[in-house]
Parts: C-alpha cells; structure tokens; sequence
C-alpha cells in the first residue's frame, strides 16, 4: 500500500498524494526536467558527494538528529555539525524550518525526496537575531564554516542577504564594497571555496553579498509544460528591463556589472519540514544550494579521479574558480535538435520577457559576458559532471574539443589552447573564463583570521579577455571570431556559432593590471569538433 502524504499545491490541498506523486514532482526538479542530478546517483557514476564538505550560513540552522527535538521524529537529514556563528550551537536553539528546507536541497537521504548530494558531510551555522547581528557575525560565520573538516570545504550556501538599509555606509550602494560582500570576495580566495548565494529576489529584497566579484549568484526557475526552463517572475529583471534609476546600485550592482550567474529550479519545489512533513517553497533560497551541493558531486568525482591517478587531473580540480567556469559553461541555454551542434543542451531557457539567450545583450554584444536575468543560462548537472570530467589540459599541447585548465597568465601577455580538431560549421562553442578580484584582510591582530573590528582592502580586478581565433591569426584583433571582453565582470563568456569549418584557438590575454602582474584563471571550453 502506498504511504498517504497531504500536501498543498497551488493553494489546494490534496490530501491524498502516494509517495509515487511525489518522486515525479521531485523528478522535474532533479530529474531531466531540471537539474538531471538524479541520473549521476545511479551507477555507472554513483556520484552522491561522498566524504566532501559543503557549509550553509543563515540566519537561523537545520536541527540536528539526536541534538534537536524539532527533529526527533525526522532522521532524512543527516548533519556534520551545527555551530551558532564561531562557536558550538546550542541545543534546541537557533532552529529553522527555512535552514532545515535549504539543507534538505543539499542533503536530504529521503529515499523519496532526496537531496542533491546525500552524501556530502554539510556544516551549518546560524547567525543568530539580525536585531543584534549583522555583517561582522556573518563574515565571522562563513569564515567559521569554510575553516571547517580540516579547512576542506569545497563550496558554501548562502541563502540569506543582508538589505543596504542595514548597511552602516553613507549612501551605501553595490558597489562590492561592503563588508559581507568583501568578505566573500577574501574567503573564496583564501579559503579556496565556492560560495553560492541566492539571488536578490523583488524591491527591498537582500542584496549584499550579491555584489559579489568571486562567488555565484543564483537565480530560479519555474516550470512551463513540466519543465524548468523560464527565469520565475518573481527574480528581479535585469537592470536594462526598464528598471527606474531609483533602484540603480540599490537593488542592481552599479557600473551595470552582471549579478546572475546561473538559473536553479525554485518554484513550488516539494521539501521536508523539521517534522517529517512536506512543504512547497519557492525562491531563490532554494535554487542556490542546488548549485552548492553540485559542486559536492563533481568533488566526489575529483577526489575519485586523483584517488586512482588518472591521467589530465590533479588537485586544480578542487579551486573554486574551476568549479565557477565549468558550472557556467555547462549551463543549458538553446534546446539541441538532435544533431549536437548547440552542444547536446537539453532546454530553451527563457527570461521573463519570454525571450532565449540568442535573444540577450551578451549574445550580441561582446562587453556584456551574461544575461543580466539568465547568468550564463540553467544548471544542468549531468552537462556539468561532462565538461569536467574531460579533465585538465595544458595550452602547450593541442588541446581536446571538451575540457579545463587552471594556470596564471601575466599582464600584457596570452596564453593561446590550440583545439586539436578543426570545428563544424554552424556548431556552437562555449568558452567560460574565470578569476577573483584581489581582498585582503586588514589583520589588525596578525593571527590571519579576520576578527569583528576589522575590515578588508579592495585591491580591484585585473582585466582579462577572451577570444576564439582562427588558428594561423597572428593577433586577436585580426583573427577574433567571437570574443568576451567586459572591462568590469570577473567572468568571460562566449556562446557563438562557428561561421566557417576550420582550425581554431582559445586565447587568454591579460589586458590591464590593477593590483598583481600575475593572474590565476580558469578556464572550461566545449565546443564540436568534425569526426
């Protein structure tokens, strides 16, 4: 006999949906109709995030079995540790049902409902009250958790914000500049981790840290004919979608940088509660961790690869600026029709203006790197674990039609990756390039932590380009077939089709300097070589 679950949908009850209803629900969001995360969890992959670390910071934490009573009913999620900020968590204290949904996304072991990566080892920590807290204890929160499992944590949530109302900075604006927002910027460097943050969702919403250079911000998605593939009405437009200039720098990064990296499903998505019981929430609270805890699968394939000296890997695999370049270059944005020249992409994502991506500023102009409402178009998990499994290749070999490299470049120069294989005409080629605006800690104290009292130093952002070039061009100029070069993104993206079959070149060039003369960078391309 089926199990009987009430759930609300859409306002009605039905009160008499079988655990069946509710894995096909689920299946649009981890299945093919969303993410295809599910498929990966199966053999021959039997990827589920095994023995890696990923963090979550909110306001308030998931309860924790057999510390909780808020959970003692529900053993579905299973926790590393709980912390209130920097120290131990209290019993009882801090839980919240918003904490224990966003967790659920990344870990869930519900056999019905499980999560993203059901094995990943998640540490949690709660800000606490925002009346008394503020971006201080939320720096010193994420530092806490990204200093966790032997200060291994590959990627962490942030399904929270802070408002530029709470901002103490006259006329604060986003402008990268504040404290949170810094702070995210340092510890992906330092710490090496990918942060994940839910992106600002309607008028007064939770801006900081989305003015972040170094992480991820995401937007959700909702489903039309079953499946995830339109930007949900409910995420801000983008700021060229006649946005008033009241709301420039407020709700919207100033100087017209890009905010969104990708689109995550996050409508009426089914989850558990504390109590066992299930629960429809939508919002970019919950597209974010599903970008967390991917990170967490494509890890568990990393750790396996060098685990067994495979060829083209090493320990590159785990920086977060490669983890950024292949999420985004693996993203869904035009439906393949079969033949593979888009690339094998499984949806037409549209924004909210039903527009697709051949539609956007940054397909037609080469400043703008992403769609100010798309990112680089919608996760795809199982595009994602292709593109990074072709591993790491140098730029002193020809390089493969699918792959990824981690290296410096110094200013004034370019590092070119030859494609070994020349490319089909009308194919399309996807390039991401990827590195971090250089914070530093003012470390009053010198004991290399940032405490409460300090602040940090924005050294700025080095300008890197990127071209796709014919192979015999002597320069970019004069052999470009499509290049990204915004002067303000820490991204480079190119999506383009390939006018004429022939033999071509990826090139990096490091434009200007503004704080060191040498830049690390990620890069992941895909493109589609002739047989």
């Amino acid at each position: 006999m089926t199990k009987k679950l009430t759930w609300i949908i859409l306002g009605l009850s039905a009160s008499c949906l079988s655990v069946p209803v509710i894995a096909s629900a689920l299946e649009s969001a981890l299945g093919t109709n969303g993410i295809d995360a599910l498929k990966l969890h199966q053999p021959p992959y039997n990827l589920i995030g095994r023995k890696i670390a990923i963090g979550q910071v909110e306001i308030g934490r998931p309860g924790m079995f057999g510390w909780d009573k808020a959970v003692s009913k529900n053993r579905a999620i299973s926790l590393a540790a709980v912390f209130l900020r920097n120290g131990p968590a209290k019993s009882n204290s801090g839980v919240d049902p918003h904490a224990y949904n966003v967790a659920g996304v990344m870990v869930s072991q519900d056999k019905a409902l499980p999560g993203v990566a059901p094995g990943a080892r998640l540490y949690s920590s709660a800000v606490g009250s925002t009346k008394n807290m503020g971006q201080p204890e939320e720096c010193l929160s994420a530092q806490h958790i990204a200093l966790q499992n032997s200060g291994d944590v590959r990627a962490i949530n942030f399904s929270f914000g802070e408002p530029l109302s709470r901002d103490p900075r006259p006329e604060a604006t986003l402008d990268g500049n504040a404290l949170l927002t810094l702070c995210v910027d340092w510890s992906s460097r330092v710490h090496d981790v990918l942060y994940a943050i839910a992106g600002n969702q309607g008028k007064g919403g939770i801006p900081i840290p989305t003015d972040n250079f170094n992480g991820m911000n995401v937007a959700f998605s909702s489903r039309r004919g079953g499946v995830f593939n339109k930007v949900d009405v409910a995420n801000l437009a983008g700021a060229n979608q006649g946005v008033s200039g009241r709301l420039a720098g407020k709700e919207f990064n100033i100087d017209g940088r890009r905010a969104i990296s990708l689109v995550a499903p996050g409508n009426n998505l089914p989850l558990l509660n504390p109590d066992g019981k299930l629960n429809k929430v939508t919002g970019t609270s919950f597209a974010a961790p599903q970008v967390t805890a991917t990170v967490a699968v494509l890890q568990e394939l990393a750790d396996r690869q060098m685990r067994t000296k495979q060829r083209n890997w090493s320990i590159d695999a785990r920086r977060h600026q490669v983890m950024k370049a292949v999420l985004l270059n693996s993203a869904d944005k035009i439906l393949d029709s079969g033949d593979g020249l888009r690339l094998g992409m499984t949806r037409t994502l549209i924004d909210k203006q039903n527009q697709s991506w051949l539609d956007s500023d940054a397909y037609k102009d080469s400043k703008i790197p992403l769609d100010a409402q798309m990112g680089a178009g919608h996760l795809n998990v199982s595009r994602a674990y292709q593109q990074f499994s072709a591993g790491k290749w140098q730029a002193s070999g020809a390089v493969p039609a699918i792959g990824w490299d981690y290296r410096t470049v110094d200013v004034g120069a370019s590092v070119d990756y030859i494609l070994a294989k020349p490319l089909k005409q009308g194919s399309f080629v996807a390039v991401t390039l990827s590195w971090d605006r250089l914070v530093e800690l003012n470390d009053k104290n010198k004991n290399q932590q940032y405490d409460v009292g300090e602040n940090f130093r924005d050294r700025g952002l080095n300008n890197l380009d990127l071209y796709l070039v014919k192979s015999d061009a002597p320069n970019s100029d004069a052999g470009a077939v499509c290049s990204s070069i915004s002067q303000i993104d820490s991204v480079e993206h190119i999506f383009c089709p390939v006018a004429a079959t022939g033999n071509y070149k990826i090139r990096v060039q490091f434009r200007q300097k503004l704080n060191e003369a040498t830049q690390p960078y990620s890069l992941a391309w895909w493109s589609v070589p002739i047989n």
